[in-house]
């Protein structure tokens, strides 16, 4: 299992374009892909579960991976969040 964490720095933090975003990456891969925030944890690839998050400014969230992939899979995110100005 990989896990990194982030801290959000986008001012309207993570809402329904940046979290399209995030599904669309996290859905190329074959691991299964979790975000965790404020205690909760829901499949990156799902759309409502990110979205239920509320994640705001200055959130702490964490991404994991686990399956043949998931280097690549962590990769790719922490790559979408900075070139989106998300997360660092």
């Amino acid at each position: 299992m990989v896990e990194k964490t982030f801290k959000v720095i986008a001012e309207t933090g993570i809402h329904a374009r940046p979290a399209t975003l995030l599904v669309q990456a996290a859905g190329k891969f074959d691991s299964e892909i979790n975000l965790e925030y404020n205690g909760k944890k829901v499949n990156l690839k799902s759309i409502m579960g990110v979205m239920s998050l509320g994640i705001g400014k200055n959130a702490e969230i964490k991404i994991s991976a686990e399956g043949s992939d998931e280097q690549d899979a962590v990769n790719t995110l922490e790559e979408t969040l900075k070139k989106e100005g998300l997360a660092e």
